[in-house]
């Protein structure tokens, strides 16, 4: 018991120091999200106004900042974020319990993951009969690896699996976690970083690593056949689906020339809840 308390002493500590040096110092933190929300906006459904006035939003593996970015300039009626865990974000009690001074937008903050299914019950998140009318997911698909066979094998022939999963990257299963997805919201907007050649930082047991081309075309390959697709960026366009092979090779040829990705998808024939 004592060594546990030590843990969560030391633990509690670092969080403090981390929140001195973040709420002060990281650029980063409040500038990354302006620069990724300038492309998802035009993945929402803006009204007459230019707001999202009676909309709400799920963002999934949530930075904190951008809902409060989001409330600020469209005014939805409500944002929920949720992470696995908010110790990189110490300023998320803050911003939750002071967003209402500066919006009308309810926003509410969650430990939780997609995969928790009682849990999103128990929250409210999960919303048989009102969904969330967008599921925004900005650098956070490439971490629902939930596959348990490794593929870094693929990538590196030298990989060798460690009990700790230590540069392991898991397959990712694109029929279940859109599923899963859409199961909570209309329409999925996903924006996304890659660089298939350079590690991914953020890695943890096997969830996560950037996607390879293939992977993406497999993605693709099933959202195409089940949903409707609009990209974002690198160009704005709609893959029509009618001869599956030829929309692929544009959007590989596509995916060849950037590093970063921004796209939309929605039931073909959605229901107006």
């Amino acid at each position: 018991m004592t060594a546990k308390n030590g843990e969560k002493e030391e633990k509690e500590e670092c969080k403090k120091e981390t929140e001195n040096e973040t709420i002060g110092g990281d650029w980063d933190t409040w500038t990354d999200p302006l620069e990724t929300l300038s492309e998802i906006e035009d993945c929402f459904e803006l009204d007459g106004n230019g707001k999202l006035h009676g909309k709400t939003i799920l963002d999934v593996g949530t930075d904190c900042v951008k809902p409060l970015y989001i409330a600020l300039k469209y005014e939805p009626d409500e944002i929920v974020g949720i992470n696995e865990d908010f110790f990189n974000y110490p300023f998320e009690p803050a911003l939750k319990q002071k967003s209402g001074f500066y919006t009308k937008t309810e926003i509410q903050f969650y430990e939780c993951s997609l995969f928790e299914d009682e849990r999103l019950k128990i929250l409210g998140i999960y919303r048989k009969k009102k969904r969330f009318h967008f599921v925004l997911l900005s650098k956070t698909l490439h971490h629902l690896r939930s596959g348990k066979q490794c593929v870094a094998d693929k990538r590196d022939k030298n990989h060798q699996c460690l009990d700790s999963q230590k540069h392991c990257i898991n397959e990712f299963k694109a029929k279940e976690i859109f599923d899963r997805l859409f199961r909570l919201g209309k329409r999925v907007i996903v924006y996304e970083c890659f660089s298939p050649q350079e590690e991914d930082d953020d890695t943890v047991r096997g969830r996560g690593g950037h996607f390879t081309i293939k992977e993406w075309i497999q993605i693709f390959t099933y959202l195409l056949k089940n949903y409707t697709i609009w990209f974002i960026r690198p160009t704005k366009y709609r893959p029509e689906g009618k001869n599956l092979e030829k929309e692929l090779e544009k959007i590989e040829a596509k995916l060849r020339e950037v590093d970063c990705i921004c796209f939309y998808a929605e039931k073909i024939e959605q229901d107006l809840e």
